[in-house]
């Protein structure tokens, strides 16, 4: 068994129907841009029925259609904000929780353990997040329950130095399920990156299950001049 291996992710999301909301994050193979991309998907109407849209300092969830939203305290959100020359990715609205210490000079663990899993249970989504720094190195975590009713929140935290060609892949799900849909395991999976940003984006988007993708953003920066690029896709256009 290499513990080392670089993984494929095309083939990690063409081969499991339901990740559920995925961050990726790392440095591009020539070394010269790091990488965030987040995506998000869904099996309710609920939870189809969101877009991705660009606010100044990130993107935003919103209703595709206001009329058929129903419950907007886990779907609708900030995912990417900015944080002085770094950007915060998550999977909820600890986005803000997050930004908020550290711009009062506060730690971003400090941050997450204020927050746990989200109530939707007997899922208990765990809440994925990371935080991307100048220099391309970036930390992720996840918030999980600790035992099949939440009673507890388990907490684990990475930080990982900027490496050319690598990133880590963090999601809420193992795959799908019913009627509980299982919690992500183990550390944050080694992935294969591109130079190029619309060749990563296609290449989620592609692989993606078609039923249940909804969004996906993907932003590339400069690791000399801060400069970015960025991708928003919608199922919904």
């Amino acid at each position: 068994m290499n513990v080392y291996e670089i993984g494929s992710l095309k083939e990690k999301l063409s081969t499991n129907a339901y990740p559920g909301r995925g961050i990726v994050l790392g440095v591009t193979p020539d070394g010269t841009k790091s990488v965030a991309a987040y995506f998000i998907m869904g099996r309710s109407v609920n939870s189809r029925n969101r877009v991705f849209a660009l606010e100044p300092d990130g993107i935003r969830t919103e209703a595709h259609d206001p009329s058929l939203m129903k419950d907007p305290h886990l779907i609708i959100y900030h995912p990417v904000r900015e944080a002085g020359c770094g950007l915060i990715v998550t999977n909820g609205d600890q986005t803000d929780t997050i930004w908020e210490f550290l711009a009062r000079g506060e730690s971003w663990e400090a941050a997450l353990r204020t927050r746990m899993f989200e109530d939707d249970g007997p899922n208990w989504t765990p809440r994925i997040s990371g935080l991307l720094a100048g220099d391309g190195s970036y930390k992720m975590s996840i918030l999980k329950a600790a035992d099949p009713d939440g009673n507890a929140c388990a907490r684990f935290f990475y930080e990982y130095p900027a490496t050319a060609g690598l990133g880590h892949f963090i999601h809420t799900y193992v795959c799908d399920g019913n009627p509980v849909i299982p919690t992500f395991q183990g550390e944050p999976e080694r992935v294969e990156l591109c130079n190029d940003i619309d060749e990563l984006t296609e290449l989620l988007w592609e692989n993606l299950n078609p039923d249940n993708k909804i969004s996906l953003f993907v932003r590339y920066t400069d690791l000399k001049t801060g400069k970015f690029e960025q991708r928003l896709l919608n199922k919904h256009e």
